[in-house]
């Protein structure tokens, strides 16, 4: 069976290890993590209400800083652990997790200093908690949340906004249904003007998580006392007030211990006329005690929900180690096949891309159906063809002796260097394709998850995946210029067969003499403008014809070359000279991003605590 103490201690080990490994880091983030799951204690009230001298008697240690305004300026997380009897007392901050403090008067040094660290030295605050854990046979296992002090006016040297700031902070943990509030008032003050149970009302309105506390109670005005309150005629709560006896400042000033602090409360309520029946249930002893066994009942109604939040963050843990993936082996033949999957992984992702699975290989198809054509339509065929250029060429062509019938090689010469004009267009085509591959290479990469962890050999692949974009590029080029070349080295001979011949239209019987008919054509047509503009439009046709055969023929040499070189044997060379590789050549390959590796860790590190957070609950059983 188990005891209050190992209920609440097991609950505080979880918070203590949740707060070293991060889970808990101050504001909205903090609430959605197992901390939010686990009850604490949220001490709430105005400045100057007592709530630094109740947690004091609480822990019976004096370790908080005092002065007067806002003394506390950020969120204390303090964790109590109660220890074997003879144990020495220390304390311990998350932001120092190796170094014990057994020196109090250094506690509350430390809170102070590492409060200016954050606000600097004034008087703004700030919602990063700073964590503490007490560990001594003097305290019950709690834990505590002191929160700045609720204020109704900014003093000077603090922003116009500090009491909204305050109250939100304050809220932020108050309003959490596992948050248990001490609500802090002063006896000589009127219980209907107390900040705490104002706000203790506002988000607990059936009293349910409210423990109301009274102080300064030997501060009260002879002749006057808080009975009203204490037995909830004033104010009721589902829950008795408590009255508490602080020290006094004289008390402080003196460094009167807490063993002394504590019987002096005890014999001011055994002896007073006016609360000695209440004696047994006042004090901060009383306190401490009675939300321990709060606490313990909590737990066990949390217990379920605690269990199903835990195994739920074990699932999500070890599916992100997945993710991230397990350590890898040491051994040569455990890296290289390491490798060789990495390498797989990448290059199903990059045909993925290619096939359609995933996005970006339509863009290929992009360039042969806009970018190609585009492009061929707009080469300067007219300016080539024009009526002065065609004469120049055909004129120049035939040298000292004109051709007889036919222009001859003015036609080649023409058709030649309209050919060349193909070059550009088929070239662009083969860098448009290599640029997108390149960027499929990119995407791929970036997606790959299992690469992530190994930069080095990320970034390795990607190089020698481009290597061989570049020689799949290489051979594309000399392909599509081949087939332009191709074109100019054997006209169509049919295509020029089947035009109308000039010679037998102009020998036309019906006008007369065929062959007077067939000089006199020659002799005009040969220097007329009719005769270059047919030429050029004979030559024109060709190109036409030639332009239709390219538009279908470089994709077809690009898709050869490059893509489905791509797509087949993108990594070849690589797998080729990594199986060449030695076993450190293969380790300095596998050298994980260190984020990774910290990322990694932390989680191991969560995993494990919550494996044994959710071992620790099964083994425990209470009474029923």
């Amino acid at each position: 069976m188990a005891t209050m103490e190992s209920l609440i201690g097991l609950v505080n080990r979880i918070q203590r290890a949740c707060t070293a490994l991060g889970d808990y880091g101050g504001g909205d983030q903090a609430f959605s993590s197992l901390w939010d799951a686990l009850p604490s204690v949220a001490v709430v009230g105005g400045q100057s209400s007592g709530k630094s001298s109740v947690l004091e008697s609480i822990v019976g240690r004096d370790f908080l800083p005092r002065g007067s305004g806002i003394v506390t300026r950020r969120p204390l997380v303090l964790q109590l652990q109660k220890t074997e009897n003879g144990q020495q007392e220390y304390a311990e901050f998350g932001h120092m997790p190796r170094r014990r403090f057994s020196d109090f008067a250094m506690v509350r040094k430390e809170i102070a200093d590492e409060t200016d660290r954050i606000t600097g030295k004034s008087k703004q605050i700030s919602p990063v908690p700073i964590h503490l854990s007490i560990y001594s046979p003097n305290v019950v296992n709690l834990t505590l949340i002191d929160l700045p002090g609720l204020t109704k006016v900014a003093v000077e040297g603090q922003p116009e906004s500090i009491v909204e700031d305050i109250e939100n902070m304050v809220r932020t943990y108050v309003e959490k249904p596992n948050c248990i509030i001490l609500a802090i008032s002063p006896a000589n003050q009127d219980i209907a003007t107390s900040d705490a149970i104002k706000l203790a009302k506002e988000v607990d309105p059936s009293g349910e998580r409210t423990f109301g506390v009274l102080t300064k109670l030997d501060l009260m005005d002879k002749g006057t006392n808080a009975l009203d309150v204490l037995e909830g005629r004033a104010y009721r709560l589902q829950h008795p007030w408590v009255g508490i006896v602080n020290r006094s400042q004289a008390d402080i000033n003196r460094s009167v211990d807490m063993i002394a602090a504590r019987r002096k409360e005890r014999e001011y309520f055994a002896t007073s006329p006016d609360y000695g029946h209440l004696s047994s249930k006042m004090g901060s002893e009383y306190l401490a005690k009675l939300l321990s066994r709060h606490l313990e009942s909590v737990i066990k109604a949390r217990i379920p929900s605690i269990t199903s939040l835990i195994n739920k963050s074990i699932d999500e843990l070890e599916s992100e180690l997945d993710h991230l993936g397990r350590p890898i082996a040491v051994d040569a033949g455990a890296q290289l096949y390491t490798i060789l999957e990495l390498c797989r992984a990448f290059d199903k992702i990059f045909k993925e891309h290619l096939d359609g699975g995933r996005p970006g290989g339509d863009r290929i198809y992009g360039v042969f159906d806009n970018q190609l054509p585009s492009a061929l339509r707009k080469l300067p065929f007219d300016r080539h063809l024009s009526m002065q250029n065609v004469r120049k060429i055909v004129s120049e062509a035939d040298g000292y002796q004109p051709h007889l019938i036919a222009p001859e090689q003015g036609y080649r010469r023409l058709i030649e260097g309209s050919l060349n004009y193909f070059r550009g267009p088929a070239e662009a085509s083969v860098d448009a394709v290599h640029f997108v591959l390149k960027e499929l290479v990119r995407k791929s990469m970036a997606e790959c998850q299992e690469l992530k962890r190994f930069p080095t050999l990320q970034s390795t692949i990607a190089g020698a995946a481009n290597e061989a974009l570049e020689r799949f590029r290489e051979e594309s080029r000399k392909t599509v210029v081949r087939l332009v070349d191709m074109e100019s080295s054997y006209l169509t001979v049919d295509f020029f067969r089947k035009l109308p011949q000039e010679v037998e239209k102009m020998g036309n019987p019906e006008r007369g003499n065929p062959r007077e008919s067939a000089a006199a054509a020659n002799n005009v047509d040969r220097y007329a403008e009719g005769h270059f503009r047919r030429i050029g439009s004979n030559v024109s046709s060709y190109i036409n014809m030639v332009s239709e055969t390219m538009k279908h023929s470089i994709p077809k040499a690009v898709v050869y070359c490059q893509v489905k070189e791509a797509k087949q044997n993108l990594l070849n060379y690589f797998y080729t000279q990594i199986g060449k590789r030695e076993g450190k050549q293969l380790g300095e390959l596998l050298d994980e991003d260190p984020a990774l590796m910290e990322k990694r860790q932390q989680y191991a590190k969560r995993l494990e605590l919550y494996k044994k957070a959710r071992d620790e609950i099964d083994s425990v059983s209470w009474v029923r």
